[in-house]
Protein backbone atom coordinates (compact mmCIF):
# COMPACT_ATOMS: atom_id res chain seq x y z
CA UNK A 1 0.00 0.00 0.00
CA UNK A 2 1.35 3.45 -0.90
CA UNK A 3 1.72 6.37 1.53
CA UNK A 4 -1.21 8.11 -0.18
CA UNK A 5 -3.34 7.97 2.98
CA UNK A 6 -0.78 9.46 5.37
CA UNK A 7 -2.35 12.53 7.06
CA UNK A 8 -5.47 12.33 4.86
CA UNK A 9 -8.70 13.17 6.68
CA UNK A 10 -10.91 10.12 6.19
CA UNK A 11 -14.54 9.78 7.26
CA UNK A 12 -16.02 6.30 7.53
CA UNK A 13 -19.77 5.92 7.99
CA UNK A 14 -20.64 2.61 9.62
CA UNK A 15 -17.18 2.52 11.23
CA UNK A 16 -18.41 0.46 14.21
CA UNK A 17 -19.43 -2.51 12.03
CA UNK A 18 -17.31 -5.44 10.94
CA UNK A 19 -15.97 -4.03 7.67
CA UNK A 20 -15.90 -0.50 9.04
CA UNK A 21 -13.74 -1.57 12.00
CA UNK A 22 -11.26 -3.38 9.77
CA UNK A 23 -11.09 -0.39 7.40
CA UNK A 24 -10.64 2.07 10.29
CA UNK A 25 -7.84 0.00 11.80
CA UNK A 26 -6.05 -0.39 8.46
CA UNK A 27 -6.25 3.35 7.74
CA UNK A 28 -5.06 4.23 11.24
CA UNK A 29 -2.03 2.02 10.60
CA UNK A 30 -1.51 3.90 7.30
CA UNK A 31 -1.33 7.12 9.38
CA UNK A 32 -4.63 8.53 8.14
CA UNK A 33 -6.67 10.87 10.34
CA UNK A 34 -9.79 8.75 10.71
CA UNK A 35 -13.23 9.87 11.89
CA UNK A 36 -16.39 7.79 12.17
CA UNK A 37 -20.16 8.18 11.96
CA UNK A 38 -22.42 5.33 13.13
CA UNK A 39 -25.74 5.10 14.93
CA UNK A 40 -24.52 2.46 17.39
CA UNK A 41 -22.19 -0.44 18.02
CA UNK A 42 -24.14 -3.20 16.25
CA UNK A 43 -22.89 -6.33 18.00
CA UNK A 44 -21.65 -7.58 21.35
CA UNK A 45 -18.86 -8.44 21.34
CA UNK A 46 -17.71 -6.00 18.65
CA UNK A 47 -14.46 -5.67 16.72
CA UNK A 48 -14.74 -1.89 17.14
CA UNK A 49 -14.44 -2.29 20.92
CA UNK A 50 -11.90 -5.11 20.74
CA UNK A 51 -9.60 -2.86 18.68
CA UNK A 52 -10.25 0.12 21.01
CA UNK A 53 -10.79 2.28 17.95
CA UNK A 54 -12.35 5.16 19.93
CA UNK A 55 -8.85 5.96 21.24
CA UNK A 56 -7.52 6.66 17.75
CA UNK A 57 -10.36 8.52 16.03
CA UNK A 58 -10.30 12.27 15.39
CA UNK A 59 -14.11 12.42 15.69
CA UNK A 60 -16.51 9.66 16.72
CA UNK A 61 -20.14 10.51 15.95
CA UNK A 62 -22.92 8.25 17.23
CA UNK A 63 -25.78 9.43 15.00
CA UNK A 64 -28.26 8.07 12.45
CA UNK A 65 -27.32 8.26 8.75
CA UNK A 66 -30.93 9.43 8.20
CA UNK A 67 -30.38 12.46 10.46
CA UNK A 68 -29.51 15.13 7.89
CA UNK A 69 -28.52 17.93 10.34
CA UNK A 70 -26.21 15.61 12.31
CA UNK A 71 -24.60 14.28 9.16
CA UNK A 72 -24.15 17.83 7.87
CA UNK A 73 -22.52 18.86 11.17
CA UNK A 74 -20.17 15.86 10.98
CA UNK A 75 -19.00 16.75 7.48
CA UNK A 76 -18.51 20.39 8.48
CA UNK A 77 -16.30 19.41 11.42
CA UNK A 78 -14.28 16.66 9.76
CA UNK A 79 -13.83 18.31 6.34
CA UNK A 80 -12.92 14.91 4.91
CA UNK A 81 -10.59 14.42 1.97
CA UNK A 82 -12.04 10.93 1.50
CA UNK A 83 -15.29 9.30 2.61
CA UNK A 84 -16.08 5.59 2.72
CA UNK A 85 -19.83 5.13 3.12
CA UNK A 86 -20.47 1.75 4.74
CA UNK A 87 -23.40 2.65 7.01
CA UNK A 88 -26.13 0.11 6.23
CA UNK A 89 -28.51 -2.53 7.47
CA UNK A 90 -26.45 -5.47 6.14
CA UNK A 91 -28.34 -8.59 7.20
CA UNK A 92 -30.72 -10.26 4.71
CA UNK A 93 -32.82 -11.94 7.43
CA UNK A 94 -33.33 -8.60 9.21
CA UNK A 95 -34.52 -7.04 5.94
CA UNK A 96 -37.55 -9.37 6.02
CA UNK A 97 -38.34 -8.36 9.61
CA UNK A 98 -37.94 -4.64 8.91
CA UNK A 99 -38.08 -3.96 5.16
CA UNK A 100 -38.96 -0.27 5.50
CA UNK A 101 -36.07 0.34 7.87
CA UNK A 102 -33.74 -1.51 5.53
CA UNK A 103 -34.81 0.55 2.51
CA UNK A 104 -34.58 3.78 4.51
CA UNK A 105 -31.06 3.15 5.81
CA UNK A 106 -29.57 1.63 2.67
CA UNK A 107 -31.27 3.80 0.06
CA UNK A 108 -32.24 7.12 1.65
CA UNK A 109 -29.15 7.08 3.87
CA UNK A 110 -26.92 7.01 0.80
CA UNK A 111 -28.85 9.84 -0.86
CA UNK A 112 -28.66 11.79 2.40
CA UNK A 113 -24.87 11.72 2.27
CA UNK A 114 -24.86 12.77 -1.38
CA UNK A 115 -27.10 15.74 -0.60
CA UNK A 116 -25.01 16.80 2.41
CA UNK A 117 -21.90 16.84 0.25
CA UNK A 118 -23.64 18.67 -2.57
CA UNK A 119 -24.86 21.42 -0.23
CA UNK A 120 -21.64 21.69 1.75
CA UNK A 121 -19.54 21.72 -1.45
CA UNK A 122 -16.26 20.20 -0.31
CA UNK A 123 -13.93 18.42 -2.76
CA UNK A 124 -14.09 14.94 -1.25
CA UNK A 125 -13.59 11.60 -2.94
CA UNK A 126 -16.51 9.37 -1.91
CA UNK A 127 -16.79 5.59 -2.17
CA UNK A 128 -20.35 4.36 -1.66
CA UNK A 129 -20.31 0.68 -0.66
CA UNK A 130 -23.32 -1.27 -1.92
CA UNK A 131 -23.32 -5.04 -2.55
CA UNK A 132 -22.97 -7.77 -5.15
CA UNK A 133 -26.62 -8.52 -4.34
CA UNK A 134 -27.67 -5.33 -6.15
CA UNK A 135 -27.73 -7.37 -9.40
CA UNK A 136 -30.88 -9.01 -10.71
CA UNK A 137 -29.78 -12.56 -10.01
CA UNK A 138 -30.66 -15.00 -12.80
CA UNK A 139 -28.48 -17.81 -11.39
CA UNK A 140 -26.02 -17.39 -14.27
CA UNK A 141 -22.82 -19.45 -14.22
CA UNK A 142 -20.70 -16.46 -15.22
CA UNK A 143 -19.90 -13.33 -13.25
CA UNK A 144 -22.07 -10.24 -13.31
CA UNK A 145 -20.54 -7.13 -14.86
CA UNK A 146 -21.11 -3.57 -13.78
CA UNK A 147 -23.31 -2.99 -16.85
CA UNK A 148 -25.67 -5.85 -16.04
CA UNK A 149 -29.24 -5.32 -14.83
CA UNK A 150 -29.81 -4.34 -11.22
CA UNK A 151 -32.60 -5.79 -9.10
CA UNK A 152 -33.22 -7.85 -5.99
CA UNK A 153 -35.79 -10.38 -4.81
CA UNK A 154 -35.33 -9.68 -1.08
CA UNK A 155 -35.59 -6.27 0.64
CA UNK A 156 -31.85 -6.06 1.37
CA UNK A 157 -30.81 -6.74 -2.24
CA UNK A 158 -33.45 -4.40 -3.65
CA UNK A 159 -32.41 -1.62 -1.24
CA UNK A 160 -28.83 -1.84 -2.52
CA UNK A 161 -30.03 -1.77 -6.14
CA UNK A 162 -32.08 1.33 -5.29
CA UNK A 163 -29.00 2.99 -3.82
CA UNK A 164 -27.01 2.29 -6.99
CA UNK A 165 -29.76 3.67 -9.24
CA UNK A 166 -30.38 6.71 -7.04
CA UNK A 167 -26.72 7.62 -6.74
CA UNK A 168 -26.13 7.32 -10.47
CA UNK A 169 -29.14 9.53 -11.12
CA UNK A 170 -27.88 12.22 -8.74
CA UNK A 171 -24.33 11.99 -10.07
CA UNK A 172 -25.54 12.55 -13.64
CA UNK A 173 -28.00 15.27 -12.59
CA UNK A 174 -25.32 17.32 -10.80
CA UNK A 175 -22.13 17.01 -12.91
CA UNK A 176 -20.70 20.29 -11.54
CA UNK A 177 -20.65 19.07 -7.92
CA UNK A 178 -17.44 19.61 -5.99
CA UNK A 179 -16.93 15.97 -5.02
CA UNK A 180 -16.24 12.82 -7.04
CA UNK A 181 -17.87 9.49 -6.31
CA UNK A 182 -17.84 5.83 -7.23
CA UNK A 183 -19.79 2.81 -6.01
CA UNK A 184 -18.25 -0.49 -4.92
CA UNK A 185 -19.98 -3.87 -5.10
CA UNK A 186 -18.41 -6.70 -3.10
CA UNK A 187 -19.35 -10.28 -2.41
CA UNK A 188 -19.68 -12.11 0.90
CA UNK A 189 -16.79 -11.24 3.20
CA UNK A 190 -15.34 -13.35 5.96
CA UNK A 191 -12.62 -12.64 8.47
CA UNK A 192 -11.87 -12.39 12.14
CA UNK A 193 -14.01 -10.08 14.25
CA UNK A 194 -17.40 -10.57 12.61
CA UNK A 195 -19.88 -11.09 15.46
CA UNK A 196 -23.13 -10.57 13.53
CA UNK A 197 -26.07 -12.92 13.89
CA UNK A 198 -27.25 -14.93 10.86
CA UNK A 199 -23.83 -14.92 9.21
CA UNK A 200 -22.15 -18.20 8.54
CA UNK A 201 -18.66 -17.57 9.95
CA UNK A 202 -19.61 -16.05 13.32
CA UNK A 203 -22.39 -18.64 13.65
CA UNK A 204 -19.80 -21.39 13.19
CA UNK A 205 -17.31 -19.83 15.58
CA UNK A 206 -19.84 -19.26 18.37
CA UNK A 207 -21.08 -22.84 18.16
CA UNK A 208 -17.71 -24.53 17.77
CA UNK A 209 -16.10 -22.53 20.58
CA UNK A 210 -18.91 -23.87 22.83
CA UNK A 211 -18.43 -27.43 21.48
CA UNK A 212 -21.83 -27.36 19.71
CA UNK A 213 -22.89 -28.09 16.15
CA UNK A 214 -23.69 -25.28 13.71
CA UNK A 215 -26.94 -25.62 11.73
CA UNK A 216 -27.01 -24.62 8.05
CA UNK A 217 -30.26 -23.49 6.44
CA UNK A 218 -29.03 -23.18 2.80
CA UNK A 219 -26.04 -25.54 2.51
CA UNK A 220 -26.02 -25.60 -1.32
CA UNK A 221 -26.18 -21.82 -1.83
CA UNK A 222 -23.05 -20.60 -3.63
CA UNK A 223 -21.40 -17.27 -2.85
CA UNK A 224 -18.25 -15.43 -3.97
CA UNK A 225 -16.41 -15.83 -0.65
CA UNK A 226 -13.51 -13.48 0.06
CA UNK A 227 -11.52 -12.29 3.04
CA UNK A 228 -12.58 -8.86 4.27
CA UNK A 229 -9.18 -7.35 3.37
CA UNK A 230 -9.75 -8.14 -0.32
CA UNK A 231 -12.60 -5.68 -0.99
CA UNK A 232 -11.15 -3.18 1.50
CA UNK A 233 -7.95 -3.09 -0.52
CA UNK A 234 -10.15 -2.43 -3.55
CA UNK A 235 -11.95 0.44 -1.81
CA UNK A 236 -8.62 1.98 -0.82
CA UNK A 237 -7.26 1.69 -4.34
CA UNK A 238 -10.50 3.01 -5.84
CA UNK A 239 -10.44 6.16 -3.69
CA UNK A 240 -6.81 6.82 -4.57
CA UNK A 241 -7.49 6.39 -8.29
CA UNK A 242 -10.68 8.47 -8.08
CA UNK A 243 -8.53 11.32 -6.75
CA UNK A 244 -6.21 11.10 -9.74
CA UNK A 245 -8.53 10.19 -12.63
CA UNK A 246 -11.59 12.31 -13.44
CA UNK A 247 -12.79 9.58 -15.81
CA UNK A 248 -13.61 7.30 -12.87
CA UNK A 249 -16.23 9.66 -11.47
CA UNK A 250 -19.71 8.07 -11.22
CA UNK A 251 -18.36 4.60 -12.06
CA UNK A 252 -19.30 1.33 -10.34
CA UNK A 253 -16.75 -1.40 -9.58
CA UNK A 254 -17.01 -5.05 -8.58
CA UNK A 255 -14.58 -6.46 -6.00
CA UNK A 256 -14.79 -10.22 -5.79
CA UNK A 257 -12.58 -13.26 -5.28
CA UNK A 258 -11.00 -15.57 -7.80
CA UNK A 259 -13.60 -17.75 -9.51
CA UNK A 260 -12.57 -20.87 -7.59
CA UNK A 261 -13.79 -19.15 -4.42
CA UNK A 262 -17.41 -19.51 -5.54
CA UNK A 263 -18.34 -22.52 -3.41
CA UNK A 264 -21.32 -23.61 -1.36
CA UNK A 265 -22.05 -22.70 2.25
CA UNK A 266 -21.39 -26.31 3.23
CA UNK A 267 -18.00 -26.27 1.47
CA UNK A 268 -16.94 -23.09 3.25
CA UNK A 269 -17.96 -24.57 6.61
CA UNK A 270 -15.96 -27.71 5.93
CA UNK A 271 -12.88 -25.58 5.15
CA UNK A 272 -13.33 -23.53 8.31
CA UNK A 273 -13.79 -26.70 10.36
CA UNK A 274 -10.27 -27.92 9.47
CA UNK A 275 -8.87 -25.55 12.08
CA UNK A 276 -11.34 -26.41 14.86
CA UNK A 277 -11.08 -29.70 16.75
CA UNK A 278 -14.38 -31.61 16.88
CA UNK A 279 -16.29 -29.09 14.73
CA UNK A 280 -19.78 -30.40 13.89
CA UNK A 281 -22.23 -29.35 11.14
CA UNK A 282 -25.99 -30.00 10.93
CA UNK A 283 -28.35 -29.18 8.04
CA UNK A 284 -31.95 -27.96 8.44
CA UNK A 285 -33.35 -26.52 5.21
CA UNK A 286 -36.66 -25.83 6.97
CA UNK A 287 -35.00 -22.77 8.50
CA UNK A 288 -34.43 -21.19 5.07
CA UNK A 289 -35.49 -17.52 4.98
CA UNK A 290 -37.24 -15.97 1.97
CA UNK A 291 -35.74 -16.17 -1.52
CA UNK A 292 -32.01 -16.27 -0.90
CA UNK A 293 -29.75 -16.39 -3.97
CA UNK A 294 -28.52 -19.82 -4.96
CA UNK A 295 -25.63 -18.81 -7.24
CA UNK A 296 -23.94 -15.42 -7.48
CA UNK A 297 -20.62 -14.50 -9.12
CA UNK A 298 -18.85 -11.25 -9.92
CA UNK A 299 -16.70 -10.27 -12.89
CA UNK A 300 -13.83 -8.10 -11.61
CA UNK A 301 -12.15 -7.40 -14.94
CA UNK A 302 -13.09 -3.69 -14.80
CA UNK A 303 -11.28 -3.23 -11.46
CA UNK A 304 -8.36 -5.20 -12.83
CA UNK A 305 -8.11 -3.08 -15.98
CA UNK A 306 -8.78 0.42 -14.60
CA UNK A 307 -7.45 0.12 -11.03
CA UNK A 308 -4.82 -2.60 -11.41
CA UNK A 309 -6.62 -4.43 -8.60
CA UNK A 310 -7.02 -8.17 -8.25
CA UNK A 311 -7.69 -10.56 -5.36
CA UNK A 312 -4.67 -11.94 -3.54
CA UNK A 313 -5.92 -14.82 -1.40
CA UNK A 314 -6.96 -18.31 -2.39
CA UNK A 315 -10.09 -19.74 -0.82
CA UNK A 316 -7.92 -21.96 1.37
CA UNK A 317 -5.93 -18.96 2.63
CA UNK A 318 -9.12 -16.99 3.21
CA UNK A 319 -10.73 -19.68 5.36
CA UNK A 320 -7.50 -20.58 7.14
CA UNK A 321 -6.75 -16.96 8.13
CA UNK A 322 -10.34 -16.46 9.28
CA UNK A 323 -10.69 -19.65 11.29
CA UNK A 324 -7.28 -19.23 12.96
CA UNK A 325 -8.15 -15.64 13.94
CA UNK A 326 -11.10 -16.82 16.02
CA UNK A 327 -9.32 -19.89 17.36
CA UNK A 328 -6.37 -17.75 18.54
CA UNK A 329 -8.69 -15.13 20.03
CA UNK A 330 -10.51 -17.77 22.06
CA UNK A 331 -7.10 -19.00 23.18
CA UNK A 332 -5.88 -15.70 24.58
CA UNK A 333 -4.49 -13.54 21.78
CA UNK A 334 -5.74 -9.97 21.32
CA UNK A 335 -7.83 -8.74 18.39
CA UNK A 336 -5.28 -5.97 17.80
CA UNK A 337 -2.35 -8.29 17.28
CA UNK A 338 -4.43 -10.71 15.20
CA UNK A 339 -5.78 -7.98 12.89
CA UNK A 340 -2.39 -6.33 12.50
CA UNK A 341 -0.81 -9.69 11.64
CA UNK A 342 -3.48 -10.31 8.98
CA UNK A 343 -3.00 -6.81 7.52
CA UNK A 344 0.79 -7.30 7.41
CA UNK A 345 0.39 -10.68 5.74
CA UNK A 346 -2.05 -9.30 3.19
CA UNK A 347 0.07 -6.22 2.45
CA UNK A 348 3.09 -8.40 1.75
CA UNK A 349 0.97 -10.49 -0.64
CA UNK A 350 0.01 -7.28 -2.44
CA UNK A 351 3.61 -6.11 -2.69
CA UNK A 352 4.73 -9.41 -4.18
CA UNK A 353 2.36 -8.83 -7.12
CA UNK A 354 3.79 -5.38 -7.93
Amino acid sequence: MTNYYANKKVLITGHTGFKGSWLSYWLINLNAKVSGYSIDIPTSPSLYEQLELAKYLSFDFREDILDFPSLYKCVQLVKPDIIFHLAAQPIVSKSYKNPLGTFSTNFIGSLNLFEVLRKYAIPSKVIFITSDKCYENNEWIYGYREIDQLGGKDPYSASKACAEIGLRSLALSFPERSFKLATARAGNVVGGGDWSLDRIVPDCMRKWSAFKAVTLRSPRASRPWQHVLEPLSGYLKLAENLDKKQSLDSNAFNFGPISKSDVSVLDICNLLAKHWPDAKINIDSAQSIGSECGLLKLDVSKASSLLNWSPNLSLEECTSITSKWYYNLYNGKSAKELCLADIDYYTKKMELKL
